[in-house]
């Protein structure tokens, strides 16, 4: 009888050691267990720890309750500046209420994977080029609006959401360098357009400054010259400055005071008009002297009269 006995109890703990075992679920920290009893939701959300349940009558459901990285592939499409690009994102989401993620979608993983995607092909239609480059914060607001508006309903937070990389077709991309080089080169003649006018506006100052000593222009020079000639490869052609010359001119030019006794020259007189021929009281033509003071020849010279000649010609005597 006590053998009978012992053997029950014996039984009665190996059943109810397998009923335990059947019963007891462990929820973890991070996860809440969902209880299905028959199908429908029963109680409370089970919080982590030891849970126990109906064997064959409750099936309980763990859902994770941390941050999920949800990668989005790459999204290929047309700006609004018509311009192909393919851009690709990840979304960072949580569960905040387990039985709604269970019950209200059947997958929420997928379905935030597929919201996402086509979240992502409205803001590439909607947006430049520009803006998927240089404005991305703008952008991850709304696209994470977008899909946090209907995962509220599924029982799901959406914390962020980031586009990671945009890739441009290769002639895009030589296009955008060009314009970067030729905007880099404007800037650069920009700037050395406003160094030459500061450098012309203090050279002027400069100049200004040496215009009432000419002294400090031979030392400016004299300067220049010693900075060239320290180096010895170079070819120094020194330029002889126009003041030095006429120093020198001025060096070289006679200065011979007058002496006693010397007459002092007359202004000299305007020389009489003389007419190339004149008469003489005779009634016979003179040449006239030369107009540099030289006497004009003898009139006697060459003076011919003419006599009447018996035998009937003219006579030169």
């Amino acid at each position: 009888m006590v053998q009978e006995l012992v053997g029950a109890i014996v039984a009665l703990l190996c059943v109810a050691l397998v009923y335990t075992g059947m019963a007891a679920r462990v929820v973890k920290q991070y996860e809440r267990g969902v209880l299905f009893r028959l199908g429908r939701v029963a109680g409370e959300v089970r919080p982590p720890g030891l849970t126990l349940i109906i064997p064959f009558v409750d099936r309980l459901a763990k859902v994770n309750m941390q941050i999920v990285t949800l990668p989005i592939p790459a999204q290929e499409g047309i700006t609004r500046d018509n311009v192909t690009v393919r851009v690709d994102a990840v979304v960072y989401f949580r569960v905040v209420d387990a039985t709604s993620a269970l019950v209200k979608v059947e997958d929420y993983k997928f379905a935030v994977s597929q919201m996402a995607q086509t979240s992502l092909r409205s803001i590439i239609g909607k947006s430049d080029l520009d803006d998927l480059l240089s404005n991305r914060e703008q952008l991850n607001q709304g696209l994470e609006l977008m899909i946090d508006s209907p995962a509220v309903g599924w029982g799901i937070q959406v914390d962020r959401v980031e586009i990671k990389d945009v890739s441009l077709p290769d002639t895009m991309k030589r296009s955008m360098a060009r314009q970067a080089e030729a905007d880099r080169e404007r800037r650069a003649r920009i700037i050395n357009a406003d160094a030459e006018l500061q450098a012309s506006k203090k050279l002027a100052e400069a100049a200004q400054q040496m215009s009432g000593t000419p002294a400090a222009l031979q030392l400016r020079l004299l300067q220049t010259v010693m900075a060239v000639s320290a180096e010895k490869n170079s070819t120094l052609v020194l330029p002889i400055p126009v003041e030095l010359l006429h120093f020198l001119e001025r060096g070289n030019r006679p200065d011979i005071p007058p002496t006693e006794g010397t007459a002092h020259q007359t202004p000299e007189q305007p020389p009489k008009e003389i007419t190339p021929e004149e008469t003489t009281p005779n009634g016979d033509r003179t040449q006239a002297p030369d107009l540099n003071g030289a006497p004009g020849p003898d009139p006697e010279i060459g003076r011919h009269h003419l006599t009447p000649n018996p035998g009937g010609g003219p006579r030169t005597d």
